[in-house]
């Protein structure tokens, strides 16, 4: 029997992202919300291009995670993973056709939202009859496609190591607001939070002034919520016994 070609086996996952109702629900969603804060943006701003394209991360960038971890832990609470393995045995070779579609598309939504933002801004200039501002630094873009994936990146490993929807949708979502609270936990607290939240450590990329110092505290923060998470769920998923 011949071995599955790998491309049959991304498209396949790649289906698997809209084909169930949560799958739909989500990405239905989450464009809505992207058009709706790009127009309810409009309705209150300049009509600034980046500016608008930007307002649409809100709904992107919260519900993306979701859907990565959907992705990760669908198999396992529909009972489908025996099917899934069964067709194809290498599990390294599913983990990693289930993970880029999520990435594609984390990569690809601010892209999709300056498209929606242009007519709006042409439309909120005619409307305001005030002239638009059209310029968007290639490196704001860059910074927020990157900042996205690793959100999207940061949903795949929690559901890839823990398995379970509800408790990596709870960490991921909750993350944020926990090192807060830590940040006002003193000078440590703040210390911690500089170099181990994310959504922090993330900020000079999304403003494209990354200086060394940036990096090495974001690479810290990565390290800890995205590739420990991934390596760890890589080996307990390729380890587990699916019955």
């Amino acid at each position: 029997m011949s071995a599955v070609p790998f491309r049959r086996v991304l498209v396949v996952e790649a289906r698997k992202l809209v084909d169930t109702r949560s799958g739909r629900a989500i990405a239905a969603i989450m464009l809505a919300l992207s058009v709706v804060a790009i127009a309810g943006r409009a309705t209150a701003a300049e009509p600034h291009l980046s500016l608008l394209a930007g307002t649409a991360g809100l709904g992107y960038g919260t519900l993306l995670p979701v859907l990565a971890i959907l992705t990760m832990t669908g198999e396992w609470s529909q009972r489908t993973a025996l099917t899934t393995f069964a067709l194809e045995p290498r599990r390294g070779r599913v983990l990693v056709a289930k993970c880029l579609p999520p990435l594609v598309v984390a990569l690809a939504a601010p892209l999709v939202a300056l498209l929606v933002a242009l007519p709006v801004t042409a439309v909120s200039s005619a409307v305001r009859d005030v002239p638009a501002v059209w310029e968007v630094s290639p490196g704001a873009v860059l910074g927020l496609a990157v900042t996205t994936a690793l959100t999207a990146a940061e949903g795949l490993g929690m559901g890839m190591l823990l398995l379970n929807a509800p408790a990596a949708i709870v960490i991921c979502l909750s993350n944020s607001v926990v090192w807060s609270a830590v940040a006002q936990l003193g000078d440590t607290g703040a210390a911690l939070a500089g170099w181990l939240d994310l959504n922090h450590t993330t900020d000079p990329l999304l403003n494209g002034q990354l200086t060394g110092g940036d990096a090495a505290r974001l690479a810290v923060s990565v390290t800890v919520w995205i590739v420990a998470p991934l390596v760890a769920g890589s080996v307990r998923v390729i380890r587990k016994e699916v019955s």
